[in-house]
């Protein structure tokens, strides 16, 4: 009968064959639920076992933990997986369904941006955005631009130009996303009151 050999403990994973920029998008990735969870005070310990990979891997990734968690948060912050996913909303829906689907996915960015750097301030780092690339303001045009394309069919039936009622609708976007007295409309609710005003529909 053949001797029996007694299983050790399983062997840790290799880093897959990788170029130096994959592997920091592969730590990166790894890393931002426990930012979010633990802010500043998660390990690099901890990364890598969430990575499957060794702590020494995460080390030859990135200088240290700050160049780590500055790379988290410049990930967190890029909004172009936001702007294919608004440029994809299929034009023949009604309108109101197009601009729930663009606000749904402008507001689950912000929401990522707000726990990445929310967990990190509240645990004591000084968060950096350095690396991002472009900034609010390109945020905001880009933004303007991919919601006029989802109203310019509705062009001959809108009160005002195409790009300025994008505008005035991205403004209250943001303006009901600070609600007060704790009203909180949904999603619907913004785009029904944008659409059609304060007036109960039918009433002059």
């Amino acid at each position: 009968m053949a001797e029996t050999q007694m299983a050790g403990p399983p062997a840790r994973k290799r880093a897959p064959g990788m170029t130096t920029e994959e592997r920091r998008e592969m730590i990166v990735r790894a890393a931002l639920p426990l930012v979010c969870e633990f802010g500043a005070a998660v390990t690099t310990a901890k990364i890598a076992r969430a990575a499957g990979i060794g702590e020494a891997t995460v080390f030859r990734a990135f200088v240290d933990k700050d160049e780590l968690l500055a790379a988290c948060v410049a990930e967190a912050v890029r909004a172009d997986h936001v702007f294919a996913e608004v440029a994809a909303i299929p034009l023949d829906q009604p309108l109101a369904a197009r601009l729930v689907q663009a606000v749904d996915a402008m507001r689950a960015h912000l929401t990522r941006v707000a726990s990445v750097v929310g967990a990190l301030q509240t645990s004591g780092h000084r968060e950096t955005r350095r690396g991002a690339p472009g900034g609010r303001q390109e945020m905001l045009s880009r933004s303007r631009d991919l919601l006029a394309d989802l109203m310019e069919p509705e062009r001959d039936s809108l009160r005002l130009p195409v790009r300025q009622s994008a505008a005035l609708f991205l403004s209250v976007v943001f303006a009901m996303a600070r609600p007060a007295d704790g009203f909180a409309p949904t999603t619907a609710e913004t785009v029904d009151f944008f659409l059609y005003g304060a007036l109960a529909r039918g009433e002059e």
